[in-house]
């Protein structure tokens, strides 16, 4: 199973999630979130990631709320090596940040009515998040199971290391997404539990 712990804020998180055995750790520089980071503190978090992680790791951008060809430019100026565009960005969005960035990730909610299958504007994975995205709600998963999904697809939304083992028997995702449901206080992770998820998620799959 597949896992990316996301909205890290310090290098200590970044540490504890690589050394627990995640695939990925996210960094959140929209505006609005309470886990958005600047340039200068994502550029930290980005180069202690490939410190811990090597060039396995993937240490993914998330944004929401930026032109997709200026993120796009972001991720590379940053070292970032995946770019998550989250929301209601269209085909012609993922093909500009496309044409300036090698790998694009598309993240999104049913509330959305998106298109579910993986690839369907060019990305390499899809992200299927809770109905209100961020919102770290839990969510009904089991409605998922007749919408064929297949492919390299994350579930997010509502997963802490208590319910992930479920939420992965239920909707069978090729990998798992966390934020808030690791936390001590938004932005603030808490190590424990990033480490006790990506076990659950890591043992659920096996």
């Amino acid at each position: 199973m597949y896992v990316k712990v996301c909205g890290l804020t310090s290098v200590d998180a970044v540490e504890a999630a690589v050394e627990a055995g995640a695939d990925a750790i996210g960094v959140v520089m929209n505006r609005s979130s309470p886990r958005a980071l600047d340039a200068e503190a994502a550029r930290t978090i980005v180069d202690a990631a490939r410190k811990a992680g090597g060039e396995e790791l993937d240490i993914v951008l998330v944004v929401n709320d930026k032109p997709a060809a200026e993120a796009a430019d972001l991720a590379a100026d940053l070292g970032f090596t995946v770019l998550q565009l989250h929301g209601r960005y269209t085909a012609d969005d993922f093909a500009a940040a496309a044409r300036r960035f090698d790998r694009i990730w598309r993240a999104t909610s049913l509330a959305h009515d998106p298109p579910l299958q993986v690839g369907a504007y060019g990305e390499e994975r899809l992200l299927l998040d809770a109905p209100r995205p961020g919102s770290g709600e839990r969510w009904d998963v089991s409605e998922l199971a007749d919408r064929g999904l297949s492919g390299r697809w994350l579930l997010a939304g509502g997963l802490d290391p208590d319910n992930v083992a479920e939420a992965i028997a239920q909707a069978r995702p090729w990998g798992v997404d966390v934020s808030s449901g690791v936390e001590s206080a938004p932005g603030i992770k808490d190590l424990d539990a990033v480490r006790r998820f990506v076990a659950a998620a890591k043992s659920a799959s096996r």
